[in-house]
């Protein structure tokens, strides 16, 4: 199936999510004029209160979407121990909202290296000098932590850190809304039950 098909024609006759994602989000990347890869990123904290922030996607197949982040964050903290997630993309310039939610699993050692060296230097000193989520005293406190690892790392390569990695969530739900005049969307949930199931296509109301 070629990407104008599942573009131009009528995405709703679409079977397989994963290519019709790819397919959006080509399209993002031409009429969206900053992060096409920004995502809202839904997590769930112990005592079952839901929270939301953006984040950039930085990979997808069909095992499912990547992000990194700071595992001793609140988002990483939450993620941890629940080990279930949700995301929203919205590209306004498209009038289009795709959602997905699912099980999260810790992307491998090798696949977080990799992504981590592709990194800008000033990115990965800072994932050494920022205390996500955690309070700071005043921002002399950040800048001088960043002057810190600065100086620790001026020669040569600067590691990962350990609680530094990225999360993949594998979704059982991906949705995908397109506006229509008259507040009559389409809208179509793929649907499964385990990560490694068939997807079961449904075409919801607006």
């Amino acid at each position: 199936m070629s990407e104008n098909e599942l573009t131009s024609g009528d995405f709703t006759e679409q079977n397989e999510p994963f290519a019709l994602f790819a397919a959006w989000l080509r399209e993002a990347e031409t009429t969206e004029p900053n992060d096409p890869n920004a995502v809202a990123l839904a997590t769930v904290d112990k005592d079952g209160l839901p929270n939301v922030r953006m984040v950039l996607l930085k990979g997808f197949d069909s095992q499912g979407f990547v992000f990194y982040t700071n595992f001793e964050s609140q988002k990483g903290q939450e993620i941890l121990s629940q080990k279930k997630a949700a995301m929203c993309f919205h590209w306004k310039s498209l009038r289009r909202q795709v959602r997905l939610r699912g099980l999260v699993e810790v992307v491998s050692d090798k696949e977080a290296d990799e992504y981590y060296k592709t990194r800008a230097r000033g990115s990965r000193i800072g994932a050494w000098a920022s205390k996500q989520s955690r309070p700071l005293e005043g921002r002399f406190a950040l800048e001088k932590a960043v002057a810190e690892y600065t100086a620790r790392y001026a020669l040569g390569d600067i590691p990962r850190p350990p609680y530094w990695s990225g999360f993949r969530i594998r979704p059982l739900s991906i949705e995908f809304w397109h506006d229509r005049p008259f507040r009559l969307h389409d809208r179509v949930e793929f649907r499964r039950e385990v990560p490694e199931g068939a997807w079961e296509k449904v075409r919801m109301y607006p």
